[in-house]
Order: C-alpha cells, then structure tokens, then sequence
C-alpha cells in the first residue's frame, strides 16, 4: 500500500486570520470554509492536492506544549517551495524571522515561527 499525505489539521485561535496569512505567505488558495461540529470553525488552505486545516474550537483553548519535548507534539510543518531565496524574502518581508538555515543534501532550508507560533520549515531540494 502507498499513502501520500493530503492534509494536517492544527488548532489555532482564529482560523480566518491565520489562512489570511498562509494563502499570503505561499500563494495557496482557501480550498473550503465552514463551521465544524460543537460551534467550532475550520479552513482549509492549500493547493489542490494538499492543505493545512486550521481549526478553532468554539471554545477557550489550553496553551500548546515546548515543541521538541512531548509526544504526539507538532513540531513543524515543511513544505517545498521552487525558490528558497524569494521564500525567504516573502517571509522577512511579513515580519518573521527566517533561523537555522542550512544546506543539506540534496537541498537547503530554513526555519520561521509563523502565525499562533507553529513553526515551518521551508526547503528547496538541488534538481
């Protein structure tokens, strides 16, 4: 059996604003928007063949835990983009901060802590 990832669901405090910021930040599109069981709201970012959902809960939520330190904990999301330089300036230019850049085989990277603090990591692989 082969599997390839669609989606990851993250809790955030206000989905609408931080997909505000993600279809700014990577050109992605709002693939679906609605209101979720217990007066909850999710949307759904990406491009047409994977996404991020961003849900809030309709009720106060718990703060998150250290990243890198538990269990079933997110630590951060990659994604691939074509040109790491104008990604980087994109990020900067919304007023994150790129850290732990790095060349690796067979690509480069960097990291940024984006909107509600998940951080991201973004690499171009050498082709």
């Amino acid at each position: 059996m082969t599997a390839r990832l669609e989606h990851i669901n993250i809790s955030v405090p206000d989905a609408r604003a931080t997909a505000a910021v993600l279809t700014g930040l990577f050109d992605w599109e709002i693939r679906w928007e609605g209101e979720t069981p217990n007066k909850g709201y999710s949307v759904h970012v990406g491009s047409g063949d994977s996404y991020i959902a961003l849900y809030s809960p309709g009720h106060d939520m718990l703060a998150g835990v250290q990243k890198y330190k538990h269990y079933r904990g997110l630590n951060h999301i990659g994604l691939v983009v074509d040109d790491l330089d104008a990604a980087e300036a994109t990020v900067r230019a919304a007023g994150y901060l790129p850290h732990l850049h790095a060349d690796y085989e067979p690509g480069r990277r960097f990291y940024f802590d984006g909107p509600d603090g998940m951080e991201y990591e973004l690499v171009s692989y050498d082709s």
